[in-house]
């Protein structure tokens, strides 16, 4: 009993750091480029070149700076995914494991998002200024931003949401239920090693559809669509799995209707 009322509540504050870190990333990502305005991308007037900005030494910093902070991410999100880091995160907290992957993600994440150096005056790929495109590009962008968001929320609730945050395994270790993942079948627990990230495609047009490109929203997708695209190895056994699924989901939501019809 008293192992459990320390293990719920690790999880618990795991899971709410990582909840509240994803509103964060919703408005770091979305919010902040789409309503920022004058104050997050400066004046247009007021812009350097890229040639010019390549050789400011205050742009270089300030890109160098949040280049580091994505290494940073990028390298505890896979370091910590090994099996050796996980095996020996398990050794020393046990069922625990996902929930410290999880709250250190989050962290990483939020220093990120926290540090992370805006270049209004830097140069831009693109922009939305005049007349009509000022008006509909943001409309059309936040539109879809939406559309990625319900999209990302409803596949992570697919992905069993409870179990991605470390909750479920906390719930069936305190329960004498055993390990979640050992409920699944081969082929699923093979899919899961392969897609680390079943949300990639929303996640690109997050990043790229905004109607301002700025040279550190530029740095922020690239670097993080490539670590998306390395990070996925599915094969044909992945997809051929994922089609049987899919028309099983889809026999079953068709089957009141059947019986309707009869």
């Amino acid at each position: 009993m008293t192992h459990a009322l320390f293990l719920v509540p690790a999880a618990l504050a795991s899971f709410i750091l990582a909840f509240g870190t994803g509103v964060e990333f919703v408005r770091f990502t979305s919010l902040r480029p789409l309503l920022g305005g004058i104050e997050e991308f400066g004046d247009p007037d007021a812009r350097q070149g890229w040639l010019a900005a390549l050789q400011d030494q205050s742009v270089l910093t300030s890109l160098a700076w949040d280049l580091a902070l994505l290494l940073l991410f990028v390298g505890q999100h896979s370091f910590m995914a090994t099996e050796t880091m996980k095996a020996w995160i398990s050794r020393y907290f046990g069922v625990l494991q996902r929930s410290v992957y999880v709250a250190c993600t989050a962290l990483a994440l939020q220093m990120v998002m926290r540090y992370w150096e805006s270049i209004p005056r830097g140069p831009v790929l693109w922009e939305a200024r005049a007349e009509p495109w000022v008006t509909w590009v943001p409309l059309l962008c936040f539109v879809l931003h939406i559309i990625s968001w319900l999209l990302i929320f409803s596949i992570l609730l697919v992905f069993d949401y409870a179990e991605l945050m470390g909750l479920k395994q906390v719930y069936y270790h305190v329960l004498g239920l055993g390990e979640p993942l050992a409920l699944k079948s081969p082929r699923a627990l093979r899919l899961f090693s392969h897609l680390r990230h079943p949300v990639c495609v929303e996640l690109l047009m997050v990043l790229w559809v905004v109607p301002t490109l700025s040279i550190d929203r530029l740095l922020l997708a690239f670097l993080l669509t490539l670590y998306l695209g390395l990070a996925h190895g599915l094969d044909q056994q992945d997809l051929g799995y994922l089609r049987v699924q899919l028309q099983r989901k889809l026999h079953l939501l068709s089957r009141p209707q059947d019986g309707e019809a009869e």
